[in-house]
This record gives structure tokens, C-alpha cells and sequence, in this order.
């Protein structure tokens, strides 16, 4: 019997990866192509997986089961066209997903914030218990061995973040859904913030019967939509307790043990006890629970501590782009180094998102010392956006008190260099973006 074939359009992006991974350990035979190399791409090669950087449409024929494709290829793409000129089929990244998760007791993470740490920390767990699982995470874990996807053969539950974008998050069917946090965002698609609200009820409608909702209690959008089914669990956080609520009509509070963290930020601490919630609540020991999490280093991307620079400062990664990412990342490095200067280096996601919440980002950069833009990231973004939005604008609409134009990564890297040798060993650079400001961690670190 021949092998099954599937081929990858647009594998450098996250998502995508993990879910060829998935593939590979299902005894597939992957085939992919991106339009620029990477670390994680060159990784992927190692792992016996046939790549080319851009594309070749002769490449496409009859002999792929399926093709699969990430959000940010154009129809146009040609091995895309090729494709569906033979009549193949064709998957968006979520389509394929939902194919795959559905099949398992599916646990799924998705917010406006938080959705990579949650979901990391809810796979951490589960890996140091006698659960079963596969996860598909947002960012490369190192217990996972540097990679974006886990398994185990006999796996029970499948850990994923559901993304709401353009409402993909509507084919899922969670057994645990977790929601919390939920800040307008995505404006391009979702035309008013009634609308995103709206998205996430819609999305509880899946959760299986009996299954559990965990939602932010404080928060005023979570919070609207506790009891809008009679049929599942809900389950309400607070910042030191959770209450559940049955479908039974019963209601009862518990209170969260110490949980002890190595990575800063009130904001991963909660993430943290979402994580004891839905792993507790699925029968692990809080005693595997809190040591799991204790041991939590946190994630590329992610509050990542890259290194020092030459003038001994200390060089952070974070793809913190939304306002209340970048305020809480900030605060987080401010309440943790109260006598460090900060340096924020801020890469926008899309001239459109930048527009819609241009108001929210005044007071992101509070924490921060100098904030220096070098750009802003294009994708999806029509010329009025352009003509209505550039780095110049929004600096202006910020009005940090110290702030620069970047000018692109060549002048940002200048300025880097000299806030460097102006700061010696009293100094963070954090390195906020969207696309490929991440790309001069590798100039600026020494070790």
C-alpha cells in the first residue's frame, strides 16, 4: 500500500507546523513549501520532511491525499491553484485541525490573551500525569523537545488554542472550552465589539453536553455569558477561588492552593490557575498539578529570556501585540526589575488593527522607558489603511514620553546598539513584534 501524502502551503507559519507534525506521527509522507526559511523550518528538514523555500506547482499531483494551507496564502498562490485545478482537497489550517481534534475529548483554550500559556501549561501538566494526550501549541516548547506538538500513542485528550479569528473557533466541539479575557480585537473581520462578544456565545453552543465552560468571572464580556446553556458546567474564576456550577443546579467554591511560579507576571500566574482548573477538574493530583508548574520555564515567545547583550543588559521576546498584552508584559517587567531601565522595541500587527485600537495603546507603554516602532507589520491591510495609519501617527497618537522612529530594523538596530552602550548592566530590551523584529535577537545577544 502506498504511502499517504500530504502537502503543507505556507508551513513557516506556527500552526501550520504543528499540525504537519501531527501528520508525521500519524506515518504520513509531508511535503511543504513557505516563502521564506526559518529556524523552524530548518528544524522541520531534520525531521524527514521534503521542503522548498517558496513554491513549484509542478510538485502538486494526484498522489496527495489532501493540501493544506495557512490563513495568509493568497488564492492566487500557484501550488494552491494547481490543486484545485486537479481537485484536490483543500483545507485552511482550521479546517484541518477541527478534522483532526474533534475525534478526541478535546480541550480547548481561547481569548483575546494568554491562549499559548494556558494551553502550554495545560500540556505541561498533563505530560507529568497519567493522562494521555496530543497538543498543537502556538509556540515551541522546550519540554516538548523544541516543538510545537506533542503525542502519545494512546492518547485520551487533545489540547489546542481555538482561535477566533474569522470565527474558525466555531468547528470546534470542546468537551472543556476555556474563555476568558475577551477584548475586542481582529476589527477587520469583526465589525463591532457587540459582534466578538457574540462570536465567543455562538462558540459555547459546541461544547459537548455535560462538558465544562471556564470563564473569567471579573471580567465584564466573560462574565455575560455564564448560564447561557443549562446542559454543561460552568465554571467562574476569580483571582484566589473558582466556583463551580452544575448542570445539576449545584453550586460550590474552592479556593486555589499556593501555586509558585518561575516566570514574572500576574497575568501568567493567571494563566497558571485557569491551568489548575481545568487539570484539576479532570481528576490529576494537585500534587503533579503544582510541581508541573512550578517546573513551567515559560515559552518561546513568551516573556523569553534570550540572553544578555554586550554591555551585560538583559534581552527579552515577547509577540505581545494587543494593548493589554503589551500594559501587562510591561508592568510585569517593571514589577520585577524595579530598578532596571526599560527599553521597549514594538513591531504593530496590520495598519487596520492599529487604526481600531489606536486609543487602547495610549497608556500600553507607560512602563516602558524609551519605545522605539520600526515599522508596522502589513497583512491583510488595504492603501487607505496605509494613508490612515504609519509609524509616524501612531507615535504621535501614543505620545510616549521618549519615544523613536525605528525607521526599519537597520535603524532600529542602531538605536538598540546605542541605548546598549548608554545603559550598561542596568538595562531590559524587550523585543514586542508581530513579524521580524524578533530576527535581531540574534545581533543584539552575545550569550
Amino acid at each position: 500500500m502506498n504511502q499517504k501524502k500530504i502537502y503543507c502551503i505556507g508551513i513557516g507559519w506556527i500552526g501550520v507546523s504543528a499540525l504537519a507534525r501531527y501528520y508525521l506521527s500519524q506515518w504520513y509522507e509531508v511535503f511543504w513549501s513557505d516563502s521564506n526559511n526559518s529556524k523552524l523550518i530548518e528544524a522541520l528538514i531534520w525531521e524527514w520532511c521534503d521542503i522548498i523555500i517558496w513554491a513549484s506547482s509542478s510538485r502538486i499531483d494526484n498522489s496527495f491525499e489532501t493540501i493544506i494551507y495557512s490563513e495568509a496564502v493568497p488564492t492566487t498562490q500557484g501550488e494552491l491553484l494547481r490543486a484545485r485545478e486537479l481537485q484536490l482537497l483543500c483545507l485552511k489550517y482550521s479546517e484541518a485541525l477541527w478534522r483532526v481534534v474533534n475525534e478526541y475529548k478535546l480541550i480547548t483554550v481561547s481569548w483575546t490573551h494568554g491562549k499559548s500559556t494556558t494551553s502550554s501549561m495545560i500540556a505541561q501538566v498533563l505530560k507529568h500525569s497519567w493522562e494521555s494526550f496530543s497538543a498543537v501549541i502556538g509556540t515551541i516548547l522546550k519540554e516538548f523537545g523544541g516543538k510545537n506538538f506533542y503525542t502519545q500513542w494512546d492518547n485520551n485528550f487533545f489540547v489546542i488554542e481555538a482561535c477566533e479569528y474569522k470565527e474558525h473557533f466555531h468547528a470546534y466541539k470542546p468537551l472543556v472550552a476555556v474563555i476568558t479575557n475577551i477584548e475586542y480585537d481582529h476589527a477587520d473581520y469583526f465589525k463591532t465589539p457587540e459582534s466578538y462578544v457574540q462570536a465567543y456565545e455562538n462558540f459555547i453552543h459546541n461544547i459537548l453536553p455535560w462538558g465544562f465552560c471556564i470563564l473569567d468571572a471579573n471580567e465584564k464580556n466573560s462574565s455575560k455569558l455564564i448560564w447561557k446553556r443549562s446542559d454543561i458546567n460552568y465554571i467562574a474564576v476569580s483571582k484566589n477561588s473558582f466556583e463551580l456550577r452544575g448542570v445539576d443546579g449545584s453550586s460550590e467554591i474552592f479556593d486555589f492552593p499556593e501555586i509558585v511560579l518561575h516566570v514574572p507576571g500576574s497575568h501568567i500566574l493567571y494563566d497558571a490557575k485557569l491551568s489548575y482548573v481545568v487539570t484539576h477538574m479532570i481528576g490529576i493530583s494537585d500534587k503533579v498539578i503544582l510541581e508541573s508548574l512550578e517546573n513551567y520555564s515559560g515559552v518561546w515567545r513568551r516573556m523569553e529570556k534570550i540572553g544578555t547583550t554586550e554591555n551585560w543588559n538583559m534581552l527579552i521576546s515577547d509577540y505581545g501585540h494587543h494593548p493589554t498584552e503589551i500594559q501587562v508584559t510591561l508592568q510585569a517587567l517593571r514589577d520585577t526589575y524595579p530598578e532596571h531601565t526599560i527599553l521597549c522595541v514594538f513591531q504593530p500587527h496590520q495598519y487596520s488593527r492599529t487604526i481600531e485600537l489606536i486609543e487602547w495603546f495610549k497608556e500600553s507603554f507607560d512602563a516602558a522607558d524609551t519605545l522605539i516602532v520600526p515599522n508596522i507589520y502589513e497583512s491583510r491591510d488595504s492603501e487607505a489603511d496605509k494613508i490612515n495609519m504609519n509609524t509616524e501617527i501612531f507615535l504621535e497618537a501614543v505620545n510616549h514620553k521618549n519615544s523613536k522612529n525605528g525607521k526599519w530594523l537597520i535603524h532600529t538596530a542602531e538605536l538598540i546598539q546605542k541605548f546598549d552602550i548608554d545603559n550598561p548592566n542596568n538595562a531590559i530590551l524587550l523585543l514586542l513584534w508581530a513579524w521580524d523584529i524578533d530576527s535581531l535577537r540574534d545581533k543584539i545577544k552575545t550569550s
